[in-house]
Formats: structure tokens, C-alpha cells, sequence
């Protein structure tokens, strides 16, 4: 295990801001997973975990501690659609394995950057899909005992885009290995408007559908390629509020009784759209003159034009959330993690 220090954390996000990282090292066994944060506690340093770097802004002051690049490799067939992941594996690469060997239940999950060991964290979704529905367990080092533990998919708390592990606890787990349950020989999901709408006139095999998924997020900007600036995010910056119904109805109030796109999630309350929220709030697709913007693909989407730093990404941010807050009453969440 080598320890590295002030090592720049920007090229290592897909957003490519911040600063560097006081101390660095990269580990590739559970071994030396427990050794990194051993040497962290020893030194009273405060310790993060970094992935593949696609849901994470680095503040331009960077990380006074230790960052743990998790380099853990490798996927184990258990049989039965039962495959046990480790969590430096590429999400991406893990997805199409799964489709090209007939396992249903991430082929919606196509294309989303990042490593394995990012999406139980975040409970990673879209287009009809969440990691949280295929995951049978979570094998991660708990720091508060210095033990490695298996939490089954209870114990992991799931729900829209948290989970134990970002929210109630965070920090106190590192993941190294995840275990999920496909089905083998199962029907695609196809849930999303866009995808029955390509397969309309027949059922598609599913490396089908995660090629399709793919090319619909490269329309929107949500697909990593060199060269597009549209390319260069964090993915959805904002996610979906969850309001109860009166705030839906004083969100119509605001658009004089129109009608606002909403999903039911739960009784009394309502998911919103947050892209909805900003264009009628007027961010609209390629809103802003500076470094940071909105994608012209997709408005959820902040981009770095080049040369962005932090700063520069909290206050578009903040010109967001403020006027969304002012006109419709409605709190945008942050999705992407923040160190």
C-alpha cells in the first residue's frame, strides 16, 4: 500500500473541479482497505472514499485527509443469476456481462459512469430502474468496530436515491463487494416512455435494451464521451422532490392551474419532476455565459465549459434552488456528493 500525497482529485471526477487530495492511495485488497483506514485513524485524519468519481464535486480546497481510491476487482458467479461484484469493478462493464449472458434486472442501468461500489450508496436509478431492486447484499468494513459486515438488502435501508450508507450512517461503511440477484432468461424492464416507444412492435433481447438506453442518454448528455463538453457533469444535479399534494396544488397556483407532471409516491404525497421545476423556472437547456452551465441535452444536467471550479458550480447552483424556492416553494436537493 502506498501513500501518496497532494494528489489532484479533479482528473479523477467526471466534473473535473477541485482541489487535492492531502494524502491518496489506491487499494486493491480487503486488506488493505482496513490498513488505509488504520493509518487514517492513527493520524486523526478524516477519510473519503472515492469510486469512479461520476457523482462527486471536490470543493477547489480539496480533502485535508485521506482519499481511498477503491481498486477492488472482480465478479464471481455464484450460479442461479447470483453474482458477487466487487466494488472497484466498472458498472458499465458489469452491466453488459449481465445482458450478454441473459440476466435481467440492470439492463435499464446502462451507461451510468462510476464503479459497482458507488450504486448501493446512492441507490442508483433510471429509466424504470434501481440497483436497490436487484441487490441481495452488501459486504462493507465497519470503522466504528473495525469488522467486516454482510447487510442484507433491509439492513441497507434503500429508498429514492439514499440509502443507510449516504444518509443515516455516512461514513461508517466502506464498501467493498456487492452481491446481486438477476434473473436469468428474464424480460427486459421497459417501463420508460422512450424505450416502448424503440420496441413497440416486438420484445427485445436485452443487450438490445442497454445499447438503446445507452443512446438515449448520449442524446441527453448523460453518456460519458471525450471531446463533448454536454459530457462533462455530475449527472442529474437535482433530484426529484417528494412534496405532499398541497404543494403540487400551489406549484399549479404558480403556472395558473396548469397541469404539472407528478407520480404518485405514497399516500398524500407527490414525485416531481425537478426538470419541470427549473424550465419553468427558466433554466432551460444551455442557460448560462460562464464555466459552469446547463447542458444543451438535458436540463438536470450542469456542465463544466472548461476551466470550472467549485465556486463557480455553487453559485449556479444556488441561482437554482433560490429562484425554484421563490417561484414554486419547492427545495431542490443536491444529488451529487460533495467533498
Amino acid at each position: 500500500m502506498e501513500i501518496q500525497q497532494d494528489v489532484a482529485l479533479a482528473p479523477l471526477t467526471t466534473f473535473g473541479v477541485g482541489g487535492k487530495a492531502r494524502w491518496f492511495v489506491e487499494v486493491r485488497t480487503e486488506a488493505e482497505v482496513q490498513d488505509a483506514v488504520r493509518w487514517a485513524s492513527e493520524r486523526g485524519l478524516p477519510l473519503f472514499v472515492l469510486g469512479g468519481g461520476s457523482n462527486l464535486l471536490v470543493r477547489d480546497e480539496g480533502f485535508d485527509g485521506l482519499v481511498v481510491k477503491m481498486d477492488i476487482t472482480g465478479i464471481v458467479d455464484l450460479g442461479d443469476g447470483l453474482l458477487d461484484v466487487s466494488a472497484g469493478e466498472v458498472w458499465d462493464g458489469f452491466v453488459n456481462r449481465a445482458v450478454e449472458r441473459g440476466l435481467a434486472g440492470v439492463e435499464c442501468l446502462a451507461g451510468i459512469p462510476g464503479s459497482v461500489g458507488g450504486t448501493p450508496v446512492q441507490n442508483v436509478g433510471a429509466y424504470g430502474q434501481e440497483v436497490s431492486e436487484t441487490i441481495e447484499s452488501v459486504r462493507a468494513l465497519d470503522r466504528s468496530t473495525g469488522q467486516w459486515v454482510e447487510l442484507d438488502k433491509a439492513a441497507c435501508r434503500f429508498r429514492y436515491r439514499e440509502s443507510r450508507f449516504n444518509t443515516d450512517e455516512p461514513g461508517r461503511y466502506l464498501v467493498a463487494q456487492v452481491r446481486f440477484r438477476l434473473r436469468q432468461d428474464g424480460l427486459p424492464t421497459l417501463k420508460y416512455a422512450d424505450l416502448n416507444a424503440r420496441f413497440r412492435e416486438k420484445v427485445p433481447a436485452l443487450i438490445e435494451v442497454a445499447q438503446a438506453v445507452r443512446e438515449i442518454r448520449h442524446t441527453k448528455g448523460m453518456l460519458l464521451v471525450d471531446g463533448e463538453t454536454d459530457c462533462r457533469s455530475a449527472g442529474s444535479f437535482f433530484k426529484n422532490p417528494i412534496v405532499p399534494i398541497d404543494v403540487l396544488n400551489r406549484v399549479k397556483a404558480a403556472v395558473d392551474g396548469a397541469d404539472v407532471p407528478h407520480w404518485s409516491a405514497g399516500d398524500g404525497i407527490v414525485k416531481l419532476p425537478a426538470a419541470w421545476l427549473l424550465e419553468k423556472a427558466g433554466f432551460v437547456k444551455g442557460y448560462g455565459e460562464g464555466p459552469v452551465g446547463i447542458s444543451s441535452r438535458h436540463t438536470l444536467a450542469l456542465v463544466n465549459r472548461g476551466g470550472a471550479t467549485f465556486a463557480d458550480v455553487e453559485t449556479m447552483e444556488q441561482e437554482i434552488v433560490q429562484s425554484v424556492l421563490g417561484k414554486f416553494g419547492v427545495h431542490l436537493t443536491r444529488e451529487p456528493v460533495v467533498v
